[in-house]
């Protein structure tokens, strides 16, 4: 009697971790569909003419490329979202969807400080190469309401669920069971969590260099530096924010340091 009323209760215990996956990535939808289709608009008008003739002789309009950038980020949602829910109960990283007033202004505090020091790629890495300052420099990076758009709905929550959420998660769950499998969930060592975010965090400043070499139309020593310093360091923090504090905060994390770079280079540059 005890072990079946101990089954109920395990299962019990799934179905409410599956609603509230579910209820997460009904959140995360209208997110995703602002998100990406911003991302195709700001995508389209940041390519050369050529390219943006290219385009339009395969999808027909902008329109057409921005709803279809917001069909893709949907399905990231909804798929990463769900399962990246699962992955992140299963393995501890989980944290309650809520926003205490401590952790809150933890993370506040972090977020100006990435936000200043991600703002400060135009006046270090852009005297050095020309590619980066002229990026800032340009209309489409600084004024352009595609761009911000981009930058906080999919940049701030839809990479959040894609690199912290599904990918560290998924990332830890592995490590765990391949090296730890003899300690259970509440006795993961802390090990796992740091190589994980490490792990995830490069692959995602990785993912950036195909971006780096269309830009600078090649790579040098010290272009890769500088996409791994700024796309994989401040992963890295993103992830530790995950780990910490939950990805609600997460997202506040990535998506603020967006809003304040912008807001410095608006008024600076």
């Amino acid at each position: 009697m005890l072990e079946k009323e101990i089954m109920e209760k395990a299962n019990n215990t799934k179905r409410e971790v599956r609603k509230k996956a579910l209820q997460f990535t009904a959140a995360m939808i209208p997110i995703a569909a602002i998100g990406g289709y911003f991302t195709g608009k700001y995508a389209y008008a940041s390519y050369t003419q050529e390219m943006q003739q290219m385009i339009l002789a395969q999808v027909g309009s902008v329109q057409a490329l921005a709803l279809s950038s917001m069909v893709q980020s949907v399905m990231y949602a909804v798929i990463c979202g769900f399962i990246g829910y699962l992955l992140a109960e299963k393995t501890g990283l989980m944290k309650p969807i809520k926003y205490e007033r401590e952790s809150l202004l933890k993370v506040v505090i972090i977020t100006l400080i990435c936000g200043i020091l991600f703002s400060l790629d135009y006046w270090t890495f852009g005297k050095a190469l020309p590619e980066v300052a002229a990026t800032y420099e340009s209309e489409i990076t600084i004024r352009s309401f595609d761009n911000w758009m981009a930058s906080i709905f999919y940049g701030g929550f839809i990479e959040e669920v894609l690199l912290r959420l599904f990918f560290m998660s998924l990332v830890a769950l592995l490590l765990w069971k391949i090296f730890c499998r003899n300690y259970g969930k509440e006795e993961i060592p802390e090990a796992v969590y740091i190589a994980a975010n490490i792990i995830s965090a490069m692959l995602f400043a990785a993912g950036h260099l195909p971006t780096t070499i269309s830009m600078f139309g090649g790579l040098t020593l010290l272009v890769v530096f500088r996409c791994f310093l700024l796309n994989g360091g401040l992963g890295m923090v993103f992830g530790w924010i995950y780990h910490k504090y939950g990805i609600q905060y997460a997202f506040i994390g990535h998506m603020g340091t967006h809003i304040i770079s912008k807001i410095i280079w608006l008024l600076f540059v």
